[in-house]
């Protein structure tokens, strides 16, 4: 009679390196026989853990030895499909091929967006490609669940069913028209496949056995055909199956409370299983496997990255189901002890960062010692690995990085933006800077490019590349730009068309991109991924919605290039260092592991919902819950702190607020007590590494250049900010530093003056100041398509009644015998032995011969506490400069000085006011004295800082220098306030 044999089921315990336990278990059981190991299998949950594995083996290899097969049994969630050995060419009758990844994204945004419309709910495509996304991400789990969609018409929501009813319609994607497309195309989902080869794959080995051994190692997706694999492989004759950190120790009832649980027969309800333990996924394997936990023995032999069992057993009671964390009262102190754990708890991610760099860096100090970061924060990865690189390390993130914040990735986005909003300055001068663009010319470029930006400071021009090459003036701009248009016009020609097919937008993208770039573009793991992303997507885009508006490509791309993770080439990380995330760190360990980013929401992270099934539809098809993943995230957590030595660490904000401490540091830390050990040394290391020994705030700056650098000219709207803040003049004048406007900057007020000063200049020059011809020419230049559109929406209507009011103004002292002398006009004299210059709006000839001064303001104008105080005295000068005859055909003395302003006056938008007064009435100045008063305060200002010695000092009068151009550069902050 032959021998009953059970299953062989074995658990690697949690505070035990799995890789390495599992490599020497196995080369014990192959013996002294060099070949033995070479005639098995070993079956992995996934490609990063063939690399886990067959790292261990080298580590443990000796002399060396054949490694034996390793098989990936694919991971659906991280986009992997099977194996190819588990899909070999010579079986009979093989399963139809799956559909392209990118052919089932697009036909399923061309069915959602059909079904919106048709429903009365119309989507863009972008809308629509994310949405599919998420369809075909349900879709994936029914498939591995063994779920038949058809199942969601046989649901009974019981009161809720009518509503369910209305919602099931929109579910007709992936109960009529999806399954008709696939028989269409002769293909099956990559889900279905993966499970029709594992079932092939048990009937072969159920039916004929493999001659050499098979393990099952570290396999936590507890789909049905992965359990029945690992059932079957349990059961042959050199078979067995490898658990990572399933708990053997857990009391019985804690176990049993985990679930899943059956239904009473009565009630038909069900209790709710706890899914966010660590131990809720290995139960629920076993379940599936029909065998018990007592069937599952611990595999023997231990390794150098062994923790102990002690450190197991806390990790395990401090993550214990939460109606059962009273017993933390009652243990014992070593089964509460955390015994090489250690924690940092800083301020910032920066800080945190900053401190994971300095452990990883420690660790080098020790010879052969190796380290590594766990987390599921990409960002603090992406820190920690910019700060290892001020010690020449190269540490890259395994997890990889997102095609869209890489160079290639940031290009093409950066192309389809600007071609999409017609070559907005902003949009298209971060495509010219972009570091791809024209490397073999990159010098002669930016210069173009830096004369580009320059000439379109200011509010946008026209849209398109029409309007930019018009805005532009003749020069090195223009230049650049008649060079470097013939590259973009192609683009900007198809984007410029409508709605059109993704297909034609693509091959368009690709070509530009390949003309600005060049092979460039394509170089490099990030560069291969871009090439191979736009070939698939061109491929497959005639299969998504017919007409896309190129205004949604940028969306659409951003959500698929997010998706495509780069990770870094194998060999050119650290050979002692690593960084991982939550996948790619299963399996793996190191003497010192630093589970990084423990906050809620990151460690564990929000459960993302579901936008097509409601949790109550899940739990109803059998589906895993939301929550299942938080269970996942404590047991990586779990098996991270299975290392010799590991560190845990959290900032107390993230960068907008503060955070709150992850669900699971609490509990550690609530169970250890004090025992929960600081790393207090780290932590003062990190904040001290960039402290400065002293602050020393800077001075108030007072530079006092010699006289030969002093200017000996300044314009009348210059004199203000000499005597207010001499420093701004210095920096403007003698360092000749001007400031730059803002690119696609919005109508400012000194904008919007210009663009009334250019009215009212043509009104002059073309009409002689008419007044029935002043509106005509406000109303031109709104219909220029330079002007910004909101000045046009929300300024004409100021504008106009402004306007009206100057013509009528103008037309009613005409009638009194006063006449427009001059407009826009300038000249200079000679004052205190410095040239003084200006430019007036308007002169009038008065009735008794005199003239007056006229400047036009948008606002409001100066006070005349200003004028008192020997500010605002632009006019005054103005009329100093007539009055000598510095204007061409204005003679006469100055009899009056107004303000004509556009703002809002006693009757209505526009009003005069003037400074002064014949007989100084309402504290003003009287009229006669007012070019006296000007000129004798213009005189004591240029023989102070002119033609004197006097420090340019800075914010003199702060209450008169309200301009901040320069405040940065006298370094404001440091000293204001100070020395006051």
């Amino acid at each position: 009679m032959a021998e009953l044999r059970g299953p062989r089921l074995y658990t690697i315990p949690a505070h035990r390196g799995f890789a390495d336990a599992l490599v020497a278990g196995l080369k014990r059981r192959a013996g002294d026989d060099p070949l033995a190991l070479a005639q098995g299998a070993i079956l992995l949950p996934n490609n990063r853990a063939v690399r886990a594995v067959t790292d261990a083996f080298v580590r443990a290899s000796g002399a060396g030895l054949i490694l034996p097969r390793m098989v990936a049994l694919g991971d659906p969630e991280a986009g992997e499909t099977a194996g190819a050995a588990l899909d070999p060419a010579d079986a009979a009758a093989p399963p139809p091929p799956a559909i392209a990844p990118y052919a089932r994204r697009m036909i399923l945004a061309r069915l959602v967006a059909e079904e919106r419309a048709h429903a009365g709910q119309p989507i863009n495509a972008a809308e629509a490609v994310r949405l599919a996304g998420d369809l075909a991400r349900t879709l994936d789990q029914l498939l591995v669940e063994q779920v038949p969609p058809t199942a969601l018409r046989d649901i009974d929501l019981g009161d809720l069913n009518a509503h369910w009813q209305r919602a099931l319609a929109t579910f007709n994607v992936v109960l009529d028209r999806w399954p008709a497309e696939l028989a269409r195309a002769g293909m099956i989902d990559a889900a279905d496949r993966r499970t029709r080869l594992l079932d092939r794959l048990t009937e072969r080995w159920t039916a004929t056995p493999p001659t050499g051994f098979v393990c099952a190692a570290g396999i936590t997706d507890t789909a049905p055909a992965v359990a029945r694999l690992l059932r079957c492989v349990s059961e042959m004759p050199r078979g067995s199956v490898v658990f990572a950190g399933l708990d053997l120790a857990m009391p019985i009832e804690e176990w049993d409370a985990l679930g899943p649980h059956q239904a009473d027969p009565v009630t038909g309800r069900r209790r709710r299983s706890i899914e966010t333990h660590p131990q809720f996924v290995p139960k629920l394997m076993l379940d599936r496997m029909g065998v018990g936990r007592g069937e599952v023995k611990t595999w023997r032999g231990g390794t150098e990255y062994d923790a102990g069992a002690a450190r197991g057993r806390a990790i395990a009671n401090a993550l214990a189901p939460a109606d059962f964390t009273g017993k933390w009262t009652d243990l014992p102190a070593e089964d509460r002890r955390l015994r090489g754990v250690s924690s940092i708890d800083l301020a910032t991610p920066a800080e945190e960062a900053q401190a994971i760099a300095l452990a990883l860096r420690g660790v080098l100090e020790t010879p052969g010692s190796t380290a590594a970061l766990v987390t599921p924060d990409r960002a603090l990865a992406r820190r920690v690995a910019v700060h290892c690189r001020r010690w020449g390390i190269e540490i890259d993130d395994s997890a990889g990085r997102p095609l869209s914040i890489l160079p290639p990735g940031t290009f093409l986005l950066a192309l389809v933006e600007a071609a999409s909003q017609h070559f907005n300055p902003l949009a298209l001068l971060a495509l010219l800077k972009h570091p791809l663009v024209r490397q073999s010319e990159r010098i002669a470029w930016l210069d173009g490019v830096r004369a580009l930006d320059r000439a379109l400071r200011g509010p946008r021009p026209a849209p398109g590349l029409d309007g930019i090459a018009a805005h532009l003036k003749k020069g090195t701009a223009a230049e650049f730009w008649a060079q470097a248009c013939p590259a973009l016009e192609p683009v900007g020609r198809t984007f410029g068309d409508g709605p059109q097919s993704l297909h034609g937008l693509v091959a368009c993208l690709r070509e530009c991109a390949q003309s600005l770039c060049g092979d460039v573009l394509w170089e490099g793991p990030a560069g291969r991924a871009a090439a191979e992303f736009l070939s698939a997507l061109e491929a497959e885009a005639h299969a998504g919605p017919p007409r896309v508006s190129p205004q949604d490509v940028p969306a659409l791309l951003r959500t698929l290039l997010d998706e495509v993770a780069v990770r870094p080439q194998r060999g050119s990380n650290h050979p002692r260092l690593a960084i991982y995330g939550l996948i790619e760190a299963r399996l793996q360990t190191a003497d010192l592991m630093i589970a990084g980013g423990l906050n809620e929401g990151v460690w564990p992270g929000r459960p993302a919902p579901d936008p097509w099934l409601a949790p109550r539809i899940r739990a109803e098809l059998g589906l895993q819950g939301l929550e299942r993943r938080i269970g996942i995230a404590a047991h990586d957590l779990a098996e991270a702190m299975g290392a010799p030595a590991a560190l845990l660490t959290r900032s107390r904000r993230d960068a907008s607020s503060p955070t709150l401490a992850s669900r699971f540091w609490l509990r550690l830390q609530a169970m250890a007590g004090e025992r929960f050990e600081r790393d207090l040394a780290l932590e003062d290391w990190t904040r001290v590494l960039d402290q400065p020994a002293d602050h020393v705030p800077a001075e108030r700056p007072a530079p006092m250049p010699p006289a030969a650098l002093r200017p000996r000219a300044i314009s009348v709207t210059e004199v203000d900010r000499l005597k207010a803040d001499p420093f701004a003049f210095y920096a403007r004048r003698v360092l000749r530093l001007m400031p730059l406007e803002p690119v696609d900057a919005d109508p400012s007020a000194a904008w919007r003056g210009t663009a009334v000063h250019d009215i009212l200049e043509a009104w002059w020059k073309e009409d002689r100041c008419a007044p029935d011809a002043l509106r005509g020419r406000a109303a031109a230049m709104m219909k220029d398509q330079r002007v910004h559109p909101m000045m046009r929406a929300l300024w004409w209507p100021r504008l106009e009644e402004a306007i009206d009011w100057i013509a009528r103004t103008v037309a009613e002292q005409a009638a009194a015998g006063r006449s427009v002398l001059s407009a826009e006009g300038q000249g200079q004299v000679v004052h205190a032995g410095v040239t003084l210059s200006g430019r007036y709006d308007r002169i009038d000839r008065l009735a008794d011969g005199g003239v007056a001064i006229i400047d036009y303001k948008t606002g409001k104008p100066p006070s005349t506490a200003a004028v008192r105080d020997g500010y605002s005295l632009q006019l005054g000068l103005l009329g100093l400069i007539a009055e000598r005859g510095g204007f061409d055909g204005v003679r006469g003395k100055a009899g009056a000085f107004e303000y004509w302003s556009m703002g809002r006056g006693r009757e209505g938008l526009g009003y005069i006011a003037t400074p002064v007064d014949p007989d100084g009435k309402r504290e003003r100045i009287p009229t006669n004295d007012f070019v006296g008063i000007a000129a004798s305060n213009f005189a004591d200002a240029a023989a102070a800082w002119l033609t004197g010695t006097a420090p340019f000092t800075a914010k003199l009068v702060p209450e008169y220098a309200p301009y901040a151009e320069y405040d940065q550069l006298m370094r404001r902050d440091e000293w204001y306030g100070r020395d006051r």
